[in-house]
């Protein structure tokens, strides 16, 4: 967004949620920048400052406000071209691809040259790729400081910091504090040890967690996935650097804040940024409700706070399509079952129900077509698995919101098996393209009364750039309730 300060002080004094994440105001006076929803009382408008990030406003010499904490502020989804190439490389940065890739490495990944890169960037957060990496880093150590039990020397390292000398440095150059005074002052008491590490996640109100919860509970893979109350929990596969991370998550609604509560799981504390990334994707918290409401009107008004789910694991979103072709939800689910608990990795966790990790590409890649097709999978629908996996694992397939949308689209069709309907699914949930939109789908067929895919197309016009949501709408008008 165009940050007008007037429009900005507006939405400061109101504590107008709908621009928390969108802009943040730095204070002249005391040298802290906030969100613009902060309890505090709202400085005076010629000592505020406003930057397009938490890193713009680290840069310029701010310290953040441990009151509002900037770190849980939400993300923005886009549909402009720019800036979603703007936040692809945010995304890709924080899964640490700038260590393991450098700048030229997510440039290409991106399909652009690394000059066009820093350009993009710099117009959308107002910072350098590197000094955006920086405060990602430096956010994480401070919530993981306040929110968790982990030595300093954990949080350094889980953090992103290739050093504890490095990290106590830029912790107390940027924000004057040791680590463990920062710990101090915002706890008072000794945080409790635990086998668990706890989050929030912010989102833009409202959010309709029991419609979300109700689509992933009905999709849920035995063994991988579960309900239990309003809590969804399921078993993850975190790769970095080659290392898999296996372990679990907990996701439910937090009583206090509008944000989703996680738990994960000890083991997985190296690999944060990547995980709670993957995270707010599933759940789409980057979601902007008011946005996509004044698009599709009233097929938004019986749901409001709708969200698009994503993908905790492109591959594994993949394969559910694949198998989820003309058969029931039931169907593939319990199919797909099969194929976890055959392929995949076994793991120990609290949850009786959770006991497998989903099989990754590489392991479905050297499966023979006969071993799937005894699942009950057709044998032409298990070579498109295996083709799809085979793809995937060498690298010339990637399923993530960060990859580049015609070139993936167009590489999804050209395996065998894999239509329009599908591709568009994978899209609508792995690559999370808030446009994407499966017209041939017998469900929206239905919603719409219309029987003609080419109507139902043109029907779909209206709701564009958020064509997504209408189908999540479409879908959900059929149940009853």
């Amino acid at each position: 967004m165009m940050l007008d300060s007037v429009t900005c002080y507006r939405a400061l004094r109101a504590r107008d949620a709908r621009f928390d994440g969108r802009f943040f105001v730095a204070v002249s006076s005391t040298r802290i920048y906030c969100r613009p929803v902060c309890t505090v009382k709202p400085p005076r408008s010629e000592n505020c400052r406003f930057y397009p990030s938490a890193a713009a406003a680290e840069v310029a010499g701010y310290r953040p406000c441990l009151r509002c904490r900037p770190e849980l502020a939400p993300g923005n989804a886009s549909v402009d071209a720019t800036t979603r190439l703007a936040q692809a490389a945010a995304g890709l940065i924080e899964d640490r691809a700038l260590d393991s890739n450098g700048l030229e490495g997510i440039a290409s990944s991106l399909g652009i040259t690394d000059r066009h890169l820093r350009r993009v960037f710099g117009a959308e957060f107002g910072v350098s790729p590197v000094e955006f990496a920086q405060t990602q880093r430096l956010l994480l150590a401070k919530r993981l400081l306040t929110d968790t039990s982990l030595p300093v020397t954990d949080v350094a390292f889980a953090s992103g910091f290739g050093s504890l000398r490095r990290f106590n440095a830029l912790f107390r150059q940027r924000y004057r504090l040791q680590p463990g005074q920062l710990r101090r002052r915002v706890n008072g008491k000794a945080m409790p040890v635990s086998d668990a590490l706890s989050f929030e996640l912010s989102f833009r109100p409202p959010y309709d967690w029991p419609a979300m919860r109700a689509f992933l509970g009905a999709r849920a893979i035995a063994g991988v996935e579960m309900l239990d109350g309003l809590c969804y929990r399921r078993t993850v596969r975190v790769t970095i650097e080659g290392k898999d991370h296996l372990g679990w998550v907990e996701i439910g609604l937090s009583l206090k804040n509008p944000a989703l509560h996680v738990i994960v799981s000890s083991s997985l504390a190296l690999v944060l940024p990547p995980l709670l990334g993957r995270i707010k994707t599933l759940m789409d918290l980057s979601g902007n409700p008011a946005e996509v409401a004044g698009v599709l009107g009233e097929l938004a008004q019986r749901r409001p706070g709708m969200r698009v789910p994503g993908a905790f694991d492109g591959f594994e979103i993949a394969v559910r399509a694949i198998i989820g072709q003309q058969v029931t939800v039931a169907a593939a689910r319990t199919i797909t079952g099969r194929l976890a608990a055959e392929f995949g990795d076994p793991i120990e966790t609290p949850f009786g129900a959770l006991t497998t990790v989903f099989p990754s590409a590489a392991r479905v890649a050297g499966v023979t077509v006969e071993l799937i097709a005894r699942l009950g999978i057709p044998a032409s629908r298990a070579r498109t698995v295996i083709a799809l996996a085979r793809a995937v694992a060498d690298g010339n397939l990637i399923l993530t919101p960060h990859t580049d949308l015609d070139v993936t689209l167009d590489r999804l069709r050209r395996l065998p098996g894999v239509g329009e309907w599908t591709a568009q699914y994978i899209a609508m949930r792995a690559l999370a393209w808030p446009d994407a939109f499966p017209h041939t789908d017998l469900g929206i067929m239905k919603a719409l009364k219309e029987k003609d895919a080419r109507r139902v197309l043109e029907a779909g016009e209206a709701w564009r750039p958020w064509r997504a949501y209408a189908v999540m709408h479409l879908w959900h008008s059929l149940t009853k309730e």
